[in-house]
């Protein structure tokens, strides 16, 4: 395949150029940007190109001129080459490194500060019933209960009271039969004499 043919892609930014071309745009003033679209620092000085919106090394940050390094729209390798119009503009730094990074640390607390805090629900708790529903619930039987059965509970108490009286009622009349000065048999004795305990002398 000829050479010829063979589509280009954008180059790596460089953070040096040795070029002397000036944009003839206006120098792009710092100030006017916010702390975090530049960068300040010595070893990785860039800003955010206002043309493509990407970021660009600023040459010469510790020198009197200072200038966007020739850069391409698109990512390295894998866009095509195309030349942004920001490239070698001049950049006047107008703020010093302390103030940056004053300003960029209040713009991070603040953002911190607005964020939402996590919101603990309270857990749903079901409604007190009323004492006349409590009643309600204590006078029906349940399907556990009685199954296949809906009457009340006290009618079936009633009910169940009912085939048992007779024989409660016999064995207390029988109970009230026993002889005079008979006990049960698993009773302990009585005395028959009177007891008189002494005192103990001092």
């Amino acid at each position: 395949m000829p050479a010829s043919t063979i589509e280009r892609t954008a180059r790596p930014r460089r953070s040096r150029t040795r070029s002397r071309n000036i944009n003839g745009r206006p120098a792009l003033v710092i100030s006017t940007l916010k702390p975090n679209q530049y960068d300040l620092r010595p070893a990785c000085a860039s800003l955010i190109c206002p043309d493509c919106k990407t970021w660009v090394p600023i040459t010469g940050i510790q020198a009197k001129k200072h200038k966007l390094v020739p850069h391409d729209t698109g990512r390295a390798g894998k866009d095509p080459a195309v030349r942004c119009q920001g490239s070698n503009r001049l950049v006047t730094v107008d703020v010093a490194f302390e103030k940056w990074q004053e300003r960029l640390e209040d713009g991070n607390a603040e953002t911190a500060s607005r964020r939402p805090t996590n919101v603990l629900r309270k857990p749903k708790v079901a409604p007190a019933p009323a004492v006349s529903q409590i009643a309600a619930q204590k006078q029906t039987a349940t399907a556990e209960d009685e199954p296949g059965d809906g009457r009340p509970l006290w009618l079936l108490r009633e009910m169940k009271w009912a085939s048992t009286e007779r024989a409660v009622r016999d064995a207390d009349t029988r109970r009230a039969q026993l002889p005079a000065g008979e006990a049960p048999l698993d009773g302990p004795t009585v005395p028959l004499t009177t007891l008189h305990p002494e005192r103990p002398t001092r």
